[in-house]
């Protein structure tokens, strides 16, 4: 064969060289990939994504069983969507592709960017179990522990197993506070996340609440010298002069901690971000219907709770412990010097009353004149309504 021949030979293609040089990017898929593909068609019981592979890979109806409806829907023909290569080749030849094991991924590193962002994160509650609540986070099932529900929830528990059945179905705040992909645990706070939306909300609420309006709160925090009230992530204080026109000597006397509670906006501190409450106010005022119960000249037997120069103070008895003052010069037809002559501290004794004023809000008292002829037709008039 002559050099010429040779070379004519070796410059010369093959016929299907075009074969191997042609790139149709037909690469195979690896399990475990990610991978966008595009659907192609959605059938009744599988979808076929185009990966840009041999042939299209497919979502089996098992996995399409447990999509929801609106998941299902939006996987339409020509819409991009992350998929999961669970097998490259199955027994029939086919790639099978997971949708949720895609979005699981995604949402693995969501929660990976949660913690590391500690952001707040809104999910729906889907169930419970007896040691706390299930969260949706994406296609993943985070955890909230009762430890790590917020101090407002918990002050409500009572039966914990129905608490927690309430709030399904609610949305919660919370904080991704643990992610452990290996052992599948992804534990969520809604106490991490409470202060953060308590100051947002009590910002919100700082602006928009005025003197006047009536809010519904619970009771979170009791002192000797009130009980404090959470209106929606804001708390007042509700003075112990504020709590009720009857006399108690402790807030416990009226309320507990837990207690849902109406309250009156008495005063808002800008400054000072304060804001003084009253349960009182949503109250008969005991002075505004005090003529309905007292009249003047009527008998009362009443308790001695004070001594003064000026006279004794008694208890008039009643639920509002309103008290009403003898005046020394009431105490006796005899002159006195000091009340404690005729009366002393724990003493009770019938009075007669002698002034109602509600404008100063005083009941005078007489010793003196239980026996005066002055009310005479008064005394008649009661005997005969009491024979009646």
């Amino acid at each position: 064969m002559t050099n010429e021949n040779l070379t004519q030979q070796t410059d010369a293609s093959h016929p299907m060289d075009f074969l191997l040089a042609g790139d149709f990017n037909l690469g195979i898929p690896v399990a475990g990939d990610i991978i966008i593909g595009t659907v192609v068609e959605n059938r009744q019981n599988a979808i076929l994504v185009d990966i840009n592979a041999k042939s299209e890979g497919i979502i089996y109806g098992r996995e399409l069983d447990n999509l929801d409806e609106d998941t299902r829907a939006d996987l339409t023909e020509g819409t991009e969507v992350p998929v999961f290569v669970v097998n490259p080749e199955d027994r029939d030849g086919n790639i099978v592709l997971s949708y949720t094991r895609a979005a699981e991924e995604k949402d693995w590193e969501m929660a990976q960017a949660l913690l590391d962002s500690q952001d707040v994160y809104e999910g729906k509650v889907i169930g419970h179990n007896r040691g706390g609540l299930l969260v949706k986070v994406g296609y993943l099932r985070g955890f909230i522990p009762t430890s790590q529900l917020s101090n407002m929830r918990r002050l409500q528990k009572d039966n914990n197993e129905a608490f927690l059945k309430d709030i399904v179905g609610e949305k919660i705040t919370a904080k991704v506070i643990e992610v452990d992909r290996r052992r599948n645990r992804l534990i969520i706070s809604e106490r991490a996340a409470a202060r953060e939306v308590r100051a947002a909300q009590r910002e919100r609420l700082m602006d928009e609440l005025q003197e006047g309006e009536v809010r519904t709160g619970r009771v979170v925090n009791i002192a000797d010298f009130g009980a404090f009230v959470d209106i929606g992530g804001l708390e007042g204080l509700v003075h112990l002069s504020e709590l009720s026109w009857k006399r108690i000597t402790k807030p416990t006397d009226l309320v507990a901690i837990g207690d849902e509670v109406e309250v009156y906006v008495l005063n808002i501190d800008q400054d000072r971000q304060r804001v003084a409450l009253s349960m009182k106010r949503l109250e008969n005022d005991p002075w505004s219907i005090i003529n309905d119960t007292y009249t003047v000249g009527q008998l009362v037997e009443v308790t001695i709770t004070k001594l003064t120069n000026y006279g004794a103070f008694a208890s008039l008895g009643d639920e509002y412990g309103l008290e009403g003052l003898i005046h020394i010069s009431e105490l006796s037809a005899q002159h006195v010097k000091h009340p404690r002559e005729v009366v002393k501290k724990g003493d009770t004794v019938v009075t007669r009353i002698i002034r109602v004023d509600p404008k100063q809000r005083q009941i005078g008292l007489s010793i003196k004149q239980v026996s005066s002829d002055k009310f005479m037709d008064v005394d008649l008039a009661l005997a005969n309504m009491e024979e009646e």
